[in-house]
């Protein structure tokens, strides 16, 4: 049976990739640190396969006794400070955990190494932030970084970092630069969730109005559940390298919401949304769009759910949610 063993456990990506490779045979462990976790027990009680390890991606010495510990075949670096807007106050963590979060795993990955004929594979949650200010659309492997935050900024350092070691010490390291993946299980802080859960409440009569930022952000939207089946495939390559995941289309935050709204049959968002200065960001990052080519030819992978259906997908989840807390 293989093992894997994955930082971020307790994130949307974690639980849909531990959720994934459970189905494929695999023994799935979830890094976590400290004692008497409070995520502990709402993970284990929907994914009681998960088997939880101590560690910490600020501590060194945790993660080389995780690896030695799991002795894992597959490590998934999903582990972040990963909402954007935090990484504006939260500078200094931010680069600490996503940033050097990586090196650490990567230099424990060296220390350990793994058995001589199945070396540890090594999978680096990159990010579309990391091109910022694009400077070519769509956005593909070789457009140049500009990245417009915090925490844009850490995850240059990690993708280029997960590339040197590579390069220097022949391991087995991929990065995917996933470009925005939402569902059900995403954060409520995240402006997709966000939207799904406040339809929900107005829907429902426990919330008036919705308050959010830049409205003409425009992102490549794509279902959290087929981008984890990416990470994977990386994996399973002879060679590693790096991949851009996305749909390649580009949606404005006002069609997420006219979709949301929709579905909700509330009718025209504009009733609804106002916006507040405290939700726009520093730098704003305006436009992203990947191209995902070079997956799809060379992992076979492909997107499944599509935009509209992804809307729709997280409002009704949220309205049976909300209903269900309501009683």
């Amino acid at each position: 049976m293989p093992r894997a063993l994955i930082t971020g456990i307790t994130g949307q990506d974690g639980q849909h990739l531990a959720e994934f490779l459970h189905e494929k045979g695999y023994e799935v462990f979830g890094l976590m640190k400290g004692q008497n976790n409070p995520k502990i027990g709402p993970l284990l009680a929907e994914f009681p396969y998960i088997r939880i390890v101590s560690g910490d991606l600020t501590d060194f010495a945790s993660l080389v006794a995780a690896i030695r510990t799991v002795q894992p075949n597959e490590i998934y670096n999903l582990g972040a400070i990963s909402f954007v807007a935090i990484s504006f106050t939260q500078a200094e963590l931010t680069s600490n955990v996503t940033g050097l979060g990586v090196l650490r795993m990567l230099e424990a990955i060296r220390l350990v190494g793994g058995e001589k004929d199945n070396p540890i594979r090594f999978y680096q949650a990159s990010s579309s932030e990391m091109y910022g200010k694009v400077r070519e659309i769509p956005q593909t492997e070789l457009t140049a970084f500009h990245p417009r935050s915090p925490y844009g900024v850490a995850k240059v350092f990690g993708h280029h970092m997960t590339v040197n070691y590579r390069e220097s010490y022949g391991l087995h390291a991929s990065s995917g630069i996933l470009f925005n993946h939402e569902g059900p299980r995403r954060g409520y802080e995240f402006v997709t969730r966000k939207i799904s859960s406040s339809v929900a409440r107005i829907k429902l009569g426990m919330q008036d109005k919705l308050l959010l930022g830049n409205l003409a952000a425009k992102r490549d939207w794509g279902y959290a559940g087929d981008y984890v089946k990416a990470m994977w495939l990386m994996l399973q390559q002879d060679k590693p390298d790096d991949y851009v995941i996305a749909t390649g289309e580009t949606h404005e935050i006002t069609e997420f919401l006219q979709l949301a709204f929709e579905c909700a049959g509330l009718g025209d968002w504009r009733k609804y949304v106002g916006q507040d200065k405290q939700y726009f960001r520093p730098a704003e990052v305006d436009l992203l769009v990947g191209d995902a080519s070079k997956a799809e030819k060379t992992l076979g992978w492909k997107r499944e759910v599509d935009f509209p259906a992804l809307v729709e997908m997280m409002v009704r989840h949220d309205l049976d949610l909300e209903a269900k807390r309501a009683k």
